[in-house]
């Protein structure tokens, strides 16, 4: 049942990890995590780095974990979490979505922070996510974003963003991940696309 509630879009586990592909991370680091100690003591999980190196993979893997070890689990993609927000507000029923989902779950999964912007009002109902569980249950984040430009993707909001990483960062770990994307790579041996001059526009967009 739990399995069934935490909405994942496909089961990862970490035995499927591809760690010789994802050379940047240290496997002992992601291993540390099997226990879920840190669920107990509330604490979260940031992973970072470009898309396709397996930052989902690694956080699905993690819920999965922790839904067979009978921990209630939510995984949702940012977007989704934002219009599921956004019609709460609308009906003014924040304080039921807060209680049903927001506090309801011991580990929330918020997926693709990062690759779409939010107006400033969206990026204040995400700091009241973050705020409502902070030190209270634990959050695994996914974004593409480091985290000095997390304020492009929350309305420009410099002290809304730093409020937010204030609470999200104090009890927490933080896992870098730099490489190629695994998908890209596999439509570049089959000569779909061309890997280097995909990789050199994605840096370009990064920059600006």
């Amino acid at each position: 049942m739990l399995l069934a509630i935490a909405g994942f879009p496909a089961i990862k586990t970490l035995d499927d990890f591809d760690y010789s592909f994802a050379g940047s991370i240290k496997k002992t680091a992601i291993e540390e995590l099997r226990s879920l100690s840190f669920v107990d003591r509330c604490e979260n999980i940031l992973l970072l780095g470009p898309s396709g190196v397996g930052k989902t993979h690694i956080a699905i893997a993690l819920g999965y974990l922790a839904t067979q070890a009978g921990i209630k689990t939510r995984f949702i993609t940012a977007s989704d979490l934002m219009l599921q927000l956004d019609v709460a507000a609308r009906q003014q029923k924040l304080d039921h979505f807060f209680k049903r989902t927001i506090s309801g779950y011991r580990l929330l999964i918020v997926d693709e922070l990062g690759y779409l912007s939010f107006k400033r009002e969206q990026a204040n109902l995400l700091f009241q996510v973050i705020a409502k569980r902070y030190e209270k249950s634990s959050l695994i984040i996914t974004s593409n974003l480091p985290f000095g430009q997390w304020h492009h993707a929350l309305g420009n909001d410099a002290a809304l963003t730093a409020a937010l990483l204030d609470r999200l960062l104090h009890h927490s770990s933080i896992i870098h991940i730099q490489g190629e994307s695994f998908r890209l790579r596999n439509k570049q041996k089959a000569g779909v696309i061309n890997f280097t001059q995909t990789k050199k526009e994605e840096e370009k967009i990064m920059t600006n």
